[in-house]
């Protein structure tokens, strides 16, 4: 059969006559005392089990019942040939008036595209090799009232496509296999730290105080307690806490709230992984990301080279190349002196790179905008940026034999940073005097709590967070954040 779709509905017809000639439909099957929308179905197998049941040397197989959406009916006289989708794929289906009888016939006749449907029936295989359902019958499960997008065409407004989701993954294969390999690159990174006796817990989204990085949260009022809150822009303060309460090993996997830009990099909400481990440091982390990210590649999508748009391609595998920052700047902008020259030296020098930086940054930060305007789209093979300066982040060791930099590295792939690790302050006094130090529109409340907890004493313990959109990004070959998400933030229609 060809994979011509064959709508009974006629094309040059208005939606919303689409929809009144449905609507009909389903009130004459009322009346007819049929129950368009079933409260179960028998379901024996899925489309790839059922499949699986019929090896290639057989030309008949077992009775099976399988359920699905109709999305592609092609009549053809007294015999009708149609796929449903199910949750693992498409299965065919062959209808014939003589094996379900006239009277049936004629009323499946009168099925649209986008229809749930039971098919009870012997497989076969075709002359063509597809393994098909001979329909013994058939029952109606579910009407649909709107017509699915045309095939050839799909669902290619990127609008449309984040505003109806599920939309997109009925017509579009790309979409719905990217959002299953998502679950399953989640469900193993969950199975991989489980292995190694980390233990899962949760944190609060309400926060009084917003800790673990330096955005801008979103706010909120709680009636109840007449106070305000903030969606948590991390998960790490509370999860640190659990360190002092003697929880060597956790990691949480849960949504974040930043309430910043939209871009291709970034949504307001997104997900993020953090784990902590006692008695270890960012080295210790190092080789914790590298074996996750590893494991999760050759587990999730089966393979440790991605192929990039671009034809290039990502190696995985073995040790992964560590460069630190101050060594990337300095080759970046041709200057051994680069980190002793005053600002406005630093920022004559921006000029010549073509790089357009904010002259009212402070130092630190117009040495931040050369590394990502310059640097990070270029490491795309693994690399372990580390020993950035200790102003991007108070939460880290300070660095024993450069007291400028703190022990962290900066995972980037692809272009990107995925992953941050850090060796993590647990002197509480050093930890206040960071905070405090922080200045500027995007400065870390001052977590009064969290500094108590330190004050009990935390063990020295190594931090990483990754962040699963941007990995999922990478592993998938997705364009965009959110072709990732299943539901972006939009702004609403």
């Amino acid at each position: 059969m060809s994979e011509t779709q064959e709508p009974n509905d006629s094309t040059d017809i208005e939606t919303s006559d689409l929809f009144a000639v449905r609507k009909a439909k389903l009130d004459s099957l009322r009346e007819s005392g049929a129950d368009p929308f079933s409260a179960n179905c028998l379901q024996s197998h899925t489309s790839e089990q059922a499949k699986a049941l019929l090896p290639e040397e057989d030309e008949e197989g077992p009775e099976v019942s399988v359920v699905g959406r109709i999305v592609i009916f092609r009549l053809m006289g007294k015999a009708t040939f149609l796929k449903l989708l199910d949750r693992d794929g498409r299965i065919q289906a062959y209808v014939r008036r003589d094996e379900i009888g006239d009277e049936s016939y004629a009323e499946f006749k009168k099925l649209d595209l986008g229809d749930f449907i039971g098919v009870r029936g012997k497989l076969f295989r075709t002359k063509t090799g597809e393994i098909t359902v001979r329909a013994e019958e058939y029952t109606l499960v579910s009407k649909s009232l709107r017509p699915l997008p045309e095939k050839w065409h799909g669902l290619t407004d990127n609008e449309q496509i984040y505003r109806q989701r599920y939309l997109d993954l009925v017509v579009n294969d790309d979409s719905r296999e990217r959002f299953k390999a998502r679950s399953s690159i989640i469900r193993h990174m969950r199975e991989f730290l489980w292995e190694r006796e980390f233990l899962e817990v949760e944190t609060p989204m309400l926060q009084a105080v917003s800790g673990g990085a330096a955005a801008r949260p979103f706010r909120t009022h709680f009636n109840a307690l007449a106070c305000d809150f903030n969606l948590r822009i991390a998960l790490e303060l509370h999860l640190k806490r659990l360190l002092v309460g003697g929880f060597d090993r956790v990691f949480e996997i849960g949504r974040v709230f930043r309430n910043e830009g939209l871009s291709r990099r970034h949504n307001p909400e997104f997900t993020m992984l953090e784990a902590y481990q006692a008695y270890t440091d960012f080295r210790g982390m190092m080789e914790l990301t590298r074996s996750l990210v590893q494991h999760v590649a050759e587990q999730a999508i089966g393979t440790l080279t991605i192929e990039r748009p671009e034809g290039d391609v990502i190696d995985l595998s073995g040790e992964w190349r560590e460069a630190k920052y101050k060594d990337l700047i300095i080759e970046a902008v041709g200057r051994d002196d680069w980190f002793d020259l005053p600002t406005t030296a630093k920022l004559e020098k921006t000029k010549e790179l073509g790089i357009e930086v904010d002259p009212g940054m402070e130092d630190f930060e117009v040495t931040n905008d050369v590394f990502e305007k310059v640097i990070e789209h270029t490491l795309v093979q693994p690399t372990f940026v580390t020993h950035i300066p200790r102003e991007l982040c108070p939460l880290a060791k300070i660095t024993q034999d450069d007291p400028s930099t703190i022990d962290v590295f900066e995972l980037c792939i692809n272009g990107q940073e995925i992953a941050p690790a850090y060796s993590e302050q647990n002197d509480p006094f050093v930890q206040r005097e960071a905070f405090q130090r922080q200045v500027g529109e995007e400065t870390q409340e001052m977590d009064e709590d969290f500094l108590l907890a330190l004050e009990h004493g935390m063990p020295p313990a190594g931090g990483m967070g990754l962040g699963i959109d941007r990995l999922v990004i990478f592993l998938t070959k997705a364009a965009n954040i959110r072709d990732t998400i299943l539901f972006p933030t939009l702004r609403p229609s």
